[in-house]
């Protein structure tokens, strides 16, 4: 039946709404509803209108006179939330725009939306089947085939809320697998300082894993890495060497996939060789390059990847899926249930009248679990693997693309390094300083110049890059192509637009 918007509803309240509205509330609610999706579609149209802006930037004080914020003592009229979430799309930025190259987590799937409405509508909890059942069964459809991906023909895996999350159980079953006592006894079961290695250019949740466990962050050793961002295992060994003489107890090797700032790939194998000689656990954090698992073409950039006891890896990056969508992988079978376990009676009972296995929740230490599966499902469904590897290979060219017309414009911009990921690092150079020699002055220069690039970027609305030091190197852009939307067209619009915001600077 077509449905149309019958009748005004602004004047009426929630309460004239399911579930405690009388009379009309059937077609009070859909009305209200259908203007909510309205508001919804005119904010993707513009997303996807590579004339409108990424966004109308505004300081937080001016934002703050702009939108009336204040929670009230008395309902108001269902105008006004109309214009309340009207209001708050026209002032948010719109990350699926072609144009929006800021963030690792872009871009705007349809099929994936109509998971998330969907999965707002049901509304439900993920820690049992009873409450649950449609969507434990495709959870674990899709966590099975992502572990065959990764290859590994058994196995457990989880969603969690973000990759960070997701590195923080790999550690808590790493050290339940060296030390089943302390799930009981604590510390005290320990009787020894546990330490944790990662790259000096990894996430900084394995900092936090530390900080959160108890092995303190001065244990969470950083590694050097190469001039182009990855892992140098020797190093990493002589730290392992020297921690043992010290009486420490190595436990957990993180190799990351995809690094935040510069996408690099750690040497996988070589890091799994180092792991199996000392007995280590053995970690790959691909939250962010682990959608290169579906290409064929690029898939060589994790090989080894089975070899690990456990994997993050986020699908809200690289394969497009709606925020948050984050998986955690282990190859053995029983653990996350072994180190999480604690038997809730009033959720968990082991006498139900269906098989109890279902009953996922208690793997994990949350009690409540957001229904984060469903949007990747029905998206999955819609593409295939075939439209998922079409869309990672789509990723590479335009990144390829992009790194292909900085170099042909030299004059105007810097390329940094040759990207592994997705991830373009790169400076602008100004009027004033083409054909200068490049040297450390110049390069302080460019990096002073980066910050007020992006100021004048962000109030003209036009585009959004990131931008960021590392180490000693100083601030320079970093361009993220993971939506779909972007096209040759629009990388050649990034630059010019760079270029005409910044040629006077």
């Amino acid at each position: 039946m077509d449905r149309k918007i019958t009748k005004d509803i602004g004047t009426l309240k929630f309460t004239d709404l399911y579930p405690n509205g009388k009379g009309d509330v059937d077609e009070n609610t859909r009305n209200f509803l259908l203007k909510v999706v309205e508001i919804m579609l005119d904010f993707i149209s513009k997303t996807n209108d590579r004339k409108a802006k990424v966004l109308d930037f505004h300081q937080p004080d001016q934002l703050k006179q702009i939108l009336d914020l204040e929670i009230p003592d008395e309902p108001l009229n269902l105008d006004q939330l109309l214009v309340d979430c009207k209001d708050t799309l026209k002032y948010q930025v719109k990350t699926g725009h072609p144009h929006f190259l800021n963030q690792l987590s872009t871009g705007l799937d349809i099929v994936c939306l109509a998971g998330e409405w969907l999965t707002a509508t049901a509304n439900t909890n993920m820690f049992t089947y009873e409450i649950a059942p449609c969507f434990i069964l495709m959870e674990e459809v899709v966590l099975r085939k992502m572990r065959e991906i990764i290859g590994w023909p058994e196995g457990d895996s989880m969603l969690a809320p973000g990759g960070s999350i997701s590195n923080l159980y790999a550690c808590l079953c790493a050290r339940h697998k060296m030390f089943p006592d302390y799930k009981q006894k604590g510390l005290i079961s320990l009787g020894q300082q546990l330490v944790i290695y990662t790259s000096e250019h990894s996430h900084y949740s394995l900092n936090g894993a530390g900080m959160v466990m108890g092995i303190g962050t001065e244990f969470v050793r950083e590694v050097k890495c190469d001039k182009r961002g990855r892992m140098i295992p020797g190093e990493l060994e002589q730290y392992i060497i020297s921690d043992k003489a010290k009486g420490y107890t190595p436990f957990f090797v993180c190799a990351t996939a995809g690094t935040t700032v510069l996408g690099a790939f750690d040497p996988i194998n070589d890091i799994a060789d180092i792991c199996d000689k000392y007995g280590i656990w053995f970690h790959i954090d691909a939250a962010w390059g682990g959608g290169v698992l579906l290409s064929r073409k690029y898939r060589y950039k994790m090989s080894g990847v089975e070899r690990a006891k456990s994997v993050t890896w986020n699908p809200h990056k690289l394969l497009g899926t709606l925020l948050q969508c984050s998986t955690c992988h282990f190859k053995e079978e029983g653990l996350l249930l072994s180190c999480n376990q604690l038997s809730a009676d009033y959720l968990f009972q082991q006498d139900k009248h269906y098989d109890v296995q279902y009953d996922t929740g208690d793997k994990v230490i949350q009690c409540g679990r957001h229904n984060d599966v469903f949007k990747l499902w029905l998206q999955w469904r819609s593409k295939g693997d075939k439209g998922f590897e079409e869309h990672i290979d789509h990723l590479f060219k335009m990144t390829e693309y992009q790194v292909k017309q900085i170099k042909e414009k030299k004059d105007k911009y810097h390329l940094l390094f040759e990207p592994e990921c997705t991830n373009v690092s790169f400076w602008y150079i100004p009027k004033r300083l083409r054909g200068v020699p490049h040297t450390p002055e110049k390069e302080k220069i460019l990096g002073e110049l980066t910050a007020k690039l992006k100021s004048k970027m962000m109030n003209a609305g036009t585009l959004m890059i990131g931008y960021q030091p590392l180490g000693d190197i100083p601030n320079f852009f970093r361009s993220i192509i993971s939506s779909a939307a972007v096209q040759e067209a629009d990388v050649d619009y990034a630059l010019d637009e760079l270029d005409r915001l910044g040629h006077d600077l």
